[in-house]
């Protein structure tokens, strides 16, 4: 079998060695490790951001997303040297600072980038989080449409509690609900927040809305997922690929498209290759809780 074909680069200064440009990741759509290196490297000026001072748990790919995946946690093994990284609960895992991190990591087909909703602090533990997120999961034939509904309703309900959300499609089947926390409550807090606020819309909201984990009485209803704020978990990551048939995208939308798509309109999973065409329509949802 003949090696691999390397392309040797110079990254924020670092040198790596990037392999296999040419192999497809995605087979329906024949997007190559290439060109996901190349979205990563474009949209990094919004990712990375998002990624600062997170412990970051990948979704690697090594054969395309139609064959097997691991989550990885730990710092890859014969990580180079100049990475940083952070240690607790007996996990190293890898922090996301730069170009030539984000290069690395996607080099060994990682495709997926999932986060939790707390940064490190100083002393190197896990620190209050810094915003509440709501995972909105259609069952089946709920779909896109319910999600933007829920979603509209939920905006109302946390403007009165003083919370600004911003909404991003998964890229998968449904969306997140992202708000700025001021660090002042503890993970326990915020989980027992958006549980509170789960139960109460799905008793004001009984056929659509679901606040239990049952998952034979989501179908037609959109699971109201509370738990993404438990310490230990993670979402994935806004602008992150997607390991799915499709290269799509976990897209920060504006709440215009959120109407649209609740009214009936056009509302969809947004693809790799038209997310940076949005930015500039976007404005400042470009950079969601930076």
């Amino acid at each position: 079998m003949p090696e691999p074909e390397v392309q040797k680069v110079v990254v924020d200064g670092r040198r790596l060695r990037l392999t296999s440009l040419d192999k497809i990741l995605y087979p329906a759509t024949e997007t190559t490790k290439g060109e996901v290196l190349n979205y990563y490297a474009q949209i990094s000026a919004y990712f990375l951001p998002l990624l600062a001072d997170r412990p970051v748990t990948r979704v690697r790919y090594p054969h395309g997303v139609n064959d097997m995946s691991f989550f990885e946690k730990n710092l890859p093994s014969g990580a180079p040297s100049w990475m940083t990284h952070t240690s607790f609960d007996e996990m190293t895992y890898p922090f996301v600072p730069d170009v030539a991190t984000l290069t690395y990591l996607v080099n060994l087909n990682s495709i997926e980038f999932h986060i939790p909703q707390w940064r490190v602090n100083a002393d190197g533990q896990p620190d209050n989080p810094d915003r509440l997120v709501l995972d909105l999961d259609p069952g089946r034939p709920a779909g896109l449409k319910e999600c933007a509904v829920v979603a509209l309703r939920l905006r109302e309900r946390l403007e009165g509690l003083g919370l600004e959300l911003i909404p991003v499609t998964s890229g998968s089947k449904g969306m997140q609900l992202y708000a700025s926390l001021g660090g002042d409550l503890t993970s326990d807090q915020v989980r027992d927040l958006a549980q509170q606020l789960a139960q109460e819309m799905t008793k004001k909201f009984p056929d659509l809305v679901l606040w239990k984990m049952t998952k034979s009485l989501r179908p037609g209803k959109v699971f109201l997922d509370w738990s993404q704020n438990v310490a230990a978990k993670t979402t994935i990551c806004p602008y992150s690929m997607r390991g799915r048939e499709l290269p799509n995208i976990a897209a920060p939308r504006t709440w215009d498209e959120v109407e649209t798509g609740a009214s009936g309109g056009r509302f969809e999973q947004v693809m790799f290759d038209d997310v940076l065409d949005r930015i500039d329509e976007l404005g400042d949802l470009a950079a969601p809780l930076h």
